[in-house]
């Protein structure tokens, strides 16, 4: 059965200032998602499904839609504000998607069997693709998913603070994911948890969720029920809030109804959060096309 990429594309990029997605930083016109997908063609993924805006189709279908159909299976999915199972919120501004769940869900009907979901503005290196495909190779337990987790140093901007999800472990077991708005201090960070506990200090190696998620198809039942679970909350959170994959898998853990693998990479991630990280994303992608790791024209 193939393995499928999902790439959750249809974020504003409000810090960034702009459409991060489809800014260019390779040689040759490439964006990060350009290497996303040629990482994951090289690791054995067969199909990539684009979660997007409707109004951003164009803009995709002629730029990286052109560069790789003719290298793998690419379909497109739609997030939008509308598409939600509650409709009277529809009548009620809400300026943005609903979140991550959402976007997963967006893309059930592109999607047969195993996939890994990622963002699409996230550099996360060939590792990581080849450790997802791996773990849906050998993992044959329908309730058993897996994060591919990064140390946190490595996920951290020189520009300010970051969102992430915190990952406890036990064992190769992840027991609790805290999303959490984190910020470097000299010998260690401090995070902050999105839904206003007490912040906690945390080890500059302590792994967090990147959002790539190594999922079986049985995945979507779970989306389905607790984006519907969403919009029983009170009006002021559901409209001003997001219902986030973290959330949905630490609820699940804790359930008892799935299981997390950690599944660490070797890999180097890097990202543009702000405008002030985009230079140096383009110097690392020069590096790594130096040490041959990258063609200059990804797809020449």
């Amino acid at each position: 059965m193939e393995k499928t990429l999902v790439v959750m594309a249809a974020g504003m990029g409000s810090r960034f200032g702009g459409l991060k997605q489809i800014t260019p930083v390779g040689p040759s016109g490439e964006f990060i998602l350009d290497y996303s997908v040629y990482d994951a063609l090289r690791a054995g993924f067969t199909k990539v499904v684009f979660v997007i805006k409707k109004e951003l189709e164009d803009v995709f279908r002629e730029t990286i839609g052109k560069r790789i159909e003719s290298k793998i299976k690419v379909e497109y999915a739609f997030q939008e504000i509308s598409d939600i199972p509650s409709k009277e919120y529809l009548a009620k501004e809400r300026k943005k998607p609903w979140g991550t769940v959402q976007a997963v869900l967006c893309a059930k009907e592109k999607v047969s069997g195993d996939f890994v979901v990622i963002n699409a503005d996230d550099f996360y290196g060939r590792n990581t693709y080849e450790e997802a495909y791996q773990f849906l190779d050998t993992n044959h337990d329908e309730s058993t998913y897996a994060s591919i987790t990064f140390p946190y140093i490595k996920t951290a901007s020189l520009y300010g603070s970051v969102k992430r999800a915190v990952c406890f472990t036990d064992g190769d077991n992840i027991t609790d994911l805290v999303e959490s708005e984190i910020v470097s201090r000299k010998s260690d960070a401090l995070a902050s948890p999105l839904n206003g506990d007490e912040a906690f200090s945390i080890d500059y190696l302590q792994p967090v969720s990147m959002n790539v998620f190594a999922f079986k198809h049985s995945i979507f039942d779970y989306l389905e029920e607790y984006f519907k679970e969403f919009f029983t909350q009170d009006d002021d959170v559901i409209l001003n809030s997001e219902a986030l994959l973290p959330e949905l898998i630490k609820q699940e853990i804790k359930s008892g109804r799935i299981t997390l693998k950690n599944v660490f990479t070797t890999s180097t991630w890097f990202g543009v959060t702000y405008k002030e990280d985009l230079d140096g994303v383009k110097k690392r992608v020069e590096e790594l096309i130096e040490k041959g790791e990258y063609p200059k024209n990804l797809w020449a």
